[in-house]
């Protein structure tokens, strides 16, 4: 299968091992893995950064093949999955780092294009998470521009500046009106 925005056409992957046993040298215990994975979750790390540290630093090598579970499934059952999934969150992150950049660079054309790949990435995905019930349907990418408008016509407090918020922030600033426009 080809890539979305790009030309190639590249299968290349990582092949998962035939046997779904965990390792005969691995001593860890499941209850142990479960707790490293909450600590990690607690500090604010994602499911993938935690998978790479389990992987590197405690030398366990698939969760699943441990614990049973994998490491999103075990975070659910203690209440510390991530609100949006990890993929779209990080293509939101990248357009807020791509809008910040063409503030500064106005004529950059290529970051606009590139902005404009991203945010029809994170439409398509936004829809796939709603047809599969992982975001609420109500659920919507909004631009710093459809804030600001928001903000203008009084959907947002007048003494937030959106323009000097880092993107964390900025991304939390728009859920936080999109859930709240829900209630």
């Amino acid at each position: 299968m080809g890539r979305m925005h790009s030309r190639g056409k590249g299968i290349s992957s990582s092949a998962l091992p035939y046997k779904r046993t965990p390792p005969t040298w691995l001593k860890t215990a499941a209850s142990d893995v479960e707790e490293m994975i909450t600590k990690a979750a607690k500090k604010g790390q994602m499911p993938s950064q935690i998978g790479v540290l389990l992987r590197d630093q405690h030398g366990i090598p698939l969760v699943k093949s441990v614990t049973g579970s994998k490491i999103l499934r075990i975070l659910k059952a203690h209440g510390l999955a991530p609100e949006i999934p990890e993929d779209l969150y990080f293509l939101i992150k990248k357009a807020v780092a791509i809008r910040k950049h063409l503030e500064r660079n106005r004529k950059d054309k290529d970051s606009k294009f590139r902005l404009i790949l991203v945010e029809s990435r994170i439409h398509r995905l936004a829809r796939y998470y709603k047809r599969t019930k992982k975001l609420p349907p109500t659920w919507k990418y909004m631009t710093t521009e459809r804030v600001n408008h928001c903000k203008h016509s009084g959907g947002l407090s007048e003494e937030l500046s959106v323009r000097r918020l880092k993107p964390r922030a900025l991304l939390e600033i728009i859920f936080m009106y999109r859930f709240k426009s829900l209630e």
